[in-house]
């Protein structure tokens, strides 16, 4: 794959002696959007950490230059009497805060706050915005650097289900149709087909993958979640079931 910007060769984290992700082998390409499904402890955000340098791996993993990433949840003090637009500085200016939001700065985030529909937030409380606000301010400035590669880990957990399409269909339209490829996290199969081009099913190994109408069956929910877990699917009148999926902070 040529136009590959993310190619991991039999990868393999251990941490503290166990074995948590092993021999995983895919590649993502430049425009293309992999969803990365698995029930809780699979690996998911085990691997996620490795792309990013975090955790140490054995096995080849080659990415692109310029790699955005969007978190489950930021951990930061809500009393912290900072706006939107100065955390969004952060990344954009070297001037300490302490000096103000230089006008560079300023326009770099207003320009990436409009992207995801979120320029209005400009001067609110950081600590004060609902958790859909707070994702499209983290979106924001996950594309400062231009990402060549965007890595989401489940980036509209605590969204209801309206907010999280909306999230989605926002990746969809402001990421990969600008040709950035994005890797995303979630738990919500039924959702997450809408605008996936690949599904990778991870339980530590790369169990399979393919095009999401082909893997949402019972048979292959059954064999990477487990036997008592299934794909609750919204757009239907009745849930198949539910699966399994992370919460909480630090967790492999």
């Amino acid at each position: 794959m040529s136009d590959a910007v993310l190619k991991l060769d039999n990868v393999s984290v251990e941490i503290g002696g166990r074995r948590l992700v092993e021999n995983v082998s895919f590649n993502v390409a430049r425009g293309e959007l992999v969803a990365l499904i698995g029930p809780n402890g699979s690996g998911k955000t085990t691997l996620l950490r490795a792309i990013l340098g975090e955790y140490r791996y054995s096995g080849r993993i080659d990415v692109a230059m310029r790699v955005g990433y969007v978190p489950q949840r930021l951990a930061y003090d809500r009393t912290l009497p900072m706006t939107v637009l100065e955390f969004m500085a952060l990344t954009t200016q070297r001037l300490p805060l302490a000096f103000g939001v230089t006008r560079r700065a300023r326009a770099r985030g207003l320009e990436l706050l409009a992207r995801v529909g979120a320029r209005k937030l400009a001067h609110s409380a950081l600590g004060g915005l609902s958790g859909g606000e707070l994702q499209r301010v983290l979106l924001a400035s996950s594309l400062e650097r231009d990402p060549e590669l965007l890595l989401l880990d489940e980036p509209a957990a605590g969204v209801d289900i309206e907010g999280e399409k909306t999230f989605l269909d926002l990746i969809k339209t402001e990421v990969k149709d600008r040709g950035c490829a994005v890797v995303l996290v979630s738990h919500d199969l039924s959702v997450v087909s809408d605008i996936t081009d690949r599904v990778l099913c991870l339980n530590r190994t790369l169990m399979c993958e393919g095009k999401a109408e082909d893997l949402l069956t019972a048979e292959t929910i059954a064999r990477v979640f487990g036997g008592g877990h299934a794909v609750y699917d919204h757009h239907r009148a009745g849930p198949h079931g539910k699966h399994d999926h992370d919460h909480g902070g630090h967790r492999h």
